[in-house]
């Protein structure tokens, strides 16, 4: 399980970017791999998987 925090979180649009704790790398976010609900600045865990376009966070839970 990958720490992150939520850079960014479009509600209507349904996507944003998450922040790894220790990569610092970000990772796109699909409302569709949303456990609970999130916001910006929210510290998450997630796990990553291949998506259409490359790696993508899911299963993201808040911490």
């Amino acid at each position: 399980m990958n720490k992150g925090t939520v850079k960014f979180f479009n509600v209507s649009k349904g996507f944003g970017f998450i922040k790894d704790a220790n990569s610092n790398a970000e990772y796109f976010v699909h409302a569709s791999g949303l456990v609970d609900k999130i916001k910006e600045n929210d510290q998450v865990t997630f796990e990553l998987a291949e998506g259409k376009k490359g790696i993508n966070a899911v299963n993201v839970k808040l911490a």
